[in-house]
């Protein structure tokens, strides 16, 4: 069926902010050929065209607008996307007329209008025509756009990816991960599947208390891509919403991958699950960078110390850069008051950072290091605790649960804060 749309003509000028609840999912691999009037137009889709999302479409840019595109699609192929943007004072009609005797029956088509076209939206539908976009369009708007081509059809991946990171070695990052992904199950009743990337010293399974045969390493070195059968032979189920893809955890050989080593077995599990947490071990290689570049979401998990501080503000300043069109990155602080342990000050912490933690984790060896010889989660052995509070608000801010309504104020507030009640 075909689903086309149009800007609300009351929407402001501009970009908008992306919200937390905003999950654009990436395009698979496809071909798109853009048709374009102005010059603002074709820097937008060649700046979108540097995006995560759209890194493996393949995308060309052209100039002329649909009477271009007429003439390209008689002696060539048509690709899977064609964009055209319209010229002021002038009728699209006619020119779709036209370029549907030369496009094939499966292309989707994306119109960049102005608010003068006038164009009826049933005379675009009649036409074939995916979605109007009213101009003038920024670099989000066109990722939007072809981005929601695919995500509405049966056939693309729609799971988020939060990737989960230390910002140095044994500030608990694993821990938060395996307890945001079975708090995401258990709690917000999504389908997440968590993934240990220590290959040689991953610790999800024992958290989990899981021994599965099979695990990550089965599917890395698949000599065939992975399919969604393959993957759910290896996945080990933990609770009814929650699947985990174990780490080996053995040193019998090298773990080194290129850069793009896990996107087969990532797109694999987006069409099946509704969130992915990737436990990123702490170190920098090109598949470490590229999984959290690509992930939807980002937290670092960081302790208030110097090292921790400075490794922070390198990698949420890297990692912001090479995602100009995303969320930034987020960071929460873990350990904090440890006895006897000098600290950063968190409002330091942050004015160096220059953005404020999500959550501050409380230090309390007593409750983490049962729940680690255990195999249990935090929730599972203080689930009125106020670490179990603070992973159910993170969980919720990454997946977009977030409750932006205003909060009424009671009445009684001014009485109870008289009489120093909470």
């Amino acid at each position: 069926m075909i689903n086309a749309s149009r800007k609300n003509s009351e929407e402001p000028a501009g970009p908008q902010p992306l919200a937390a609840d905003d999950h654009i999912a990436p395009v698979p691999r496809v071909s798109m050929q853009a048709f374009c009037e102005t010059e603002q137009t074709s820097a937008a889709i060649q700046a979108a065209s540097q995006d995560r999302r759209l890194g493996k479409a393949h995308i060309t840019i052209k100039m002329g607008g649909v009477d271009r595109a007429v003439e390209t699609y008689h002696s060539q192929p048509t690709p899977n996307v064609i964009v055209l943007e319209t010229k002021p004072g002038t009728s699209i009609l006619d020119g779709l007329d036209e370029l549907a005797t030369v496009c094939d029956p499966g292309t989707r088509v994306v119109v960049i209008g102005g608010l003068e076209d006038g164009v009826a939206y049933r005379d675009l539908v009649r036409r074939g025509v995916n979605d109007y976009v009213i101009g003038p369009v920024e670099t989000l708007d066109v990722i939007r756009c072809i981005c929601s081509l695919f995500s509405a059809s049966e056939a693309v991946t729609t799971g988020r990816i939060v990737a989960v990171v230390g910002a140095k070695g044994g500030v608990g990052a694993s821990t938060v991960a395996h307890n945001l992904a079975w708090t995401m199950a258990r709690n917000l009743t999504m389908d997440s599947v968590v993934i240990d990337l220590d290959m040689a010293f991953g610790t999800a399974g024992l958290d989990y208390n899981q021994d599965p045969a099979q695990g990550l390493a089965n599917a890395i070195f698949q000599p065939d891509r992975p399919d969604t059968a393959l993957m759910e032979r290896l996945l080990a189920k933990c609770t009814e919403n929650l699947s985990l893809l174990a780490a080996p955890a053995t040193l019998d050989r090298v773990y080194d991958f290129g850069a793009e080593a896990f996107d087969a077995i990532f797109d694999t599990l987006r069409m099946t699950q509704q969130c992915i947490v990737l436990d990123v071990p702490h170190q920098w290689s090109a598949w470490t960078r590229h999984a959290l570049i690509n992930a939807d979401d980002i937290l670092v998990v960081a302790e208030p110390d110097l090292a921790n501080l400075r490794n922070t503000k390198n990698l949420l300043g890297t990692l912001k850069s090479a995602r100009p069109n995303d969320r930034p990155p987020l960071y929460c602080l873990n350990q904090v008051g440890m006895p006897k342990r000098p600290e950063i000050d968190i409002k330091r912490f942050a004015k160096t950072v220059e953005s404020e933690p999500v959550a501050a984790i409380p230090f309390d060896c007593k409750l983490f290091g049962t729940a680690a010889n255990n195999g249990q989660m935090i929730a599972e052995i203080a689930a009125l605790g106020r670490t179990t509070k603070l992973l159910l608000e993170l969980a919720k801010r990454l997946t977009g649960h977030v409750d932006n309504r205003p909060q009424r104020a009671s009445l009684l507030a001014p009485i109870a804060r008289l009489l120093g009640v909470r």
